[in-house]
């Protein structure tokens, strides 16, 4: 059987002031970089991430202080170390979509899941570039955009086969020395179909709004790389920050 994660699940009724808190770029990248790396200082994490440790020990008392870390085993009594106390944020999409705070929090997450893509690509493209990623792992990297007419059942379902899948192969190579730390990305959202009217201006220059037929590649490019930034997913399993 897969492994599943531990999650948080965040309710908008009663988790708004949690919710404000993720509500920033660096908080998110934050316990994303916990969950990846492991317990850490507010001084490693200002390395990695290029801010102050001023700056970083505040934000991760505000994300313990809503119970997304905790304190970890110090390695002397010098240092404060933190840890994530779940591995995946989760919450449901549909009810986020009911307060301007909660929308307010998912618009930040999606945000931060561009950028964590955008990094990841060019990473893994320089990486590429200099000879540093093998012919096997070429190979099995790339990113892939599809349109499908679904239902909504449907696109949950490829949601759930999709995540359950992962984890059971992520489980199967736990101890396969070959293993990597690898950036997976999931999406789907519903778009509108494409203008019928071939007389439309704006469909004639190629100027339209970006409609499934604009958008569509149907191929296979791309790649993850080096990762700290987030992994959230739709409808929750918000890996925040990987």
């Amino acid at each position: 059987m897969p492994t599943e994660p531990s999650r948080r699940v965040l309710d908008p009724g009663t988790d708004t002031a949690a919710l404000k808190a993720l509500t920033h770029p660096l908080r998110i990248r934050l316990l994303g970089l916990l969950r990846q790396l492991g317990a850490a200082t507010a001084s490693e994490l200002a390395v990695r991430t290029g801010e102050s440790s001023a700056s970083t020990s505040y934000h991760l008392r505000v994300l313990a202080r809503h119970g997304f870390i905790a304190e970890a085993e110090h390695r002397d009594a010098r240092e404060r170390r933190w840890q994530a106390v779940h591995a995946l944020t989760s919450w449901d999409e549909a009810r986020m979509n009911d307060s301007e705070a909660a929308r307010a929090f998912v618009d930040t997450i999606r945000r931060a899941q561009l950028d964590h893509l955008e990094r990841t690509v060019t990473a893994h493209a320089a990486d590429a570039a200099a000879g540093r990623v093998g012919a096997d792992w070429l190979e099995a990297s790339g990113m892939t955009d599809l349109m499908l007419r679904m239902t909504p059942e449907s696109l949950r379902e490829l949601e759930e086969v999709f995540t359950r899948t992962a984890y059971a192969l992520a489980t199967r190579d736990a101890d396969d020395p070959r293993a990597e730390q690898t950036a997976v990305f999931a999406a789907g959202f519903r778009m509108p179909d494409a203008p019928e009217d071939p007389g439309d201006p704006d469909t004639a220059a190629g100027t339209g709004d970006g409609t499934a037929a604009d958008t569509a590649t149907g191929a296979r490019d791309g790649a993850p790389g080096e990762q700290d930034g987030p992994a959230a997913g739709r409808r929750g399993d918000a890996e925040d920050a990987r």
